[in-house]
């Protein structure tokens, strides 16, 4: 069984890689639907207009998943590089240009604190920082460009 996790900024394309390889055969696991199933919101920031979450809770439920599944899985959520490194195959981070990435998240109707804060996150390349420091096999996807599937298909499976 194989596990890829799909990391990167909000806005950046996470989901959309996600069901591309879904379409290799892996069982698409969407995080946000989880932490709404397992009650792993600590509390919400009415500031911030977001959910906070424990990555250390929300792991448990996470390995739990992986350790039962008889599928291979794809992780989608900017929290999935919190995972431990062995039980992650690949950690697939998505990358945007600012200008694209404004865009899409004032398309979502993120206020400007919240789109600005993304913004940073995004030029500080957080989680990818993040990943590497857990050890992590990364491969990064800039999706601010049209995405050749088939390309992207097979360098996943070179890697995994």
């Amino acid at each position: 069984m194989k596990v890829i996790i799909i990391t990167g900024t909000p806005g950046t394309g996470k989901t959309t890689i996600a069901h591309i390889i879904e379409k290799m055969g892996f069982q698409y696991i969407d995080v946000n639907k989880l932490i709404d199933k397992y009650s792993l919101c600590d509390r919400y920031d009415k500031e911030r207009k977001c959910k906070i979450v424990n990555p250390n809770k929300l792991n448990k439920v996470l390995v739990k998943l992986i350790s039962t599944s008889k599928k291979d899985l794809v992780i989608d959520s900017h929290l999935s590089h919190f995972l431990p490194k062995r039980h992650i195959d690949l950690c697939i981070t998505t990358h945007c240009n600012l200008k694209e990435l404004k865009h899409r998240l004032e398309q979502r109707g993120y206020d400007k604190k919240k789109v600005r804060e993304n913004l940073d996150a995004e030029i500080f390349d957080l989680c990818t920082t993040e990943a590497e420091k857990l050890g992590h096999t990364i491969m990064a996807i800039d999706t601010s460009k049209k995405i050749n599937v088939r390309k992207l298909m097979q360098s996943i499976r070179e890697r995994i």
